[in-house]
């Protein structure tokens, strides 16, 4: 695959790519690839978080509930 830059866009990715210690303006574009891949991810994750049902409250009784889990190696 190749991009086509406008100069100012590729004098840009040339220097972030020198300044921040990439080998090549090819490995700064990658990782800002998986960045945003991971940002999609992590959005994804989010949205289905909010749109789940609610689940219980973590409250005082909650971890009370945990803590005789964890001790009597049985599930709360």
């Amino acid at each position: 695959m190749n991009v086509s830059l406008p100069t100012s866009l590729k004098d840009y990715v040339d220097e972030q790519a020198t300044t921040r210690g990439y080998g090549s303006s090819s490995e700064y574009v990658r990782e800002l690839i998986r960045r945003d891949q991971e940002r999609n991810r992590l959005r994804q994750l989010l949205l289905a978080g909010a749109e789940s049902a609610t689940g219980r409250t973590v409250d005082a009784a909650y971890f009370a509930d945990l803590r005789r889990s964890i001790t009597s190696g049985r599930p709360g």
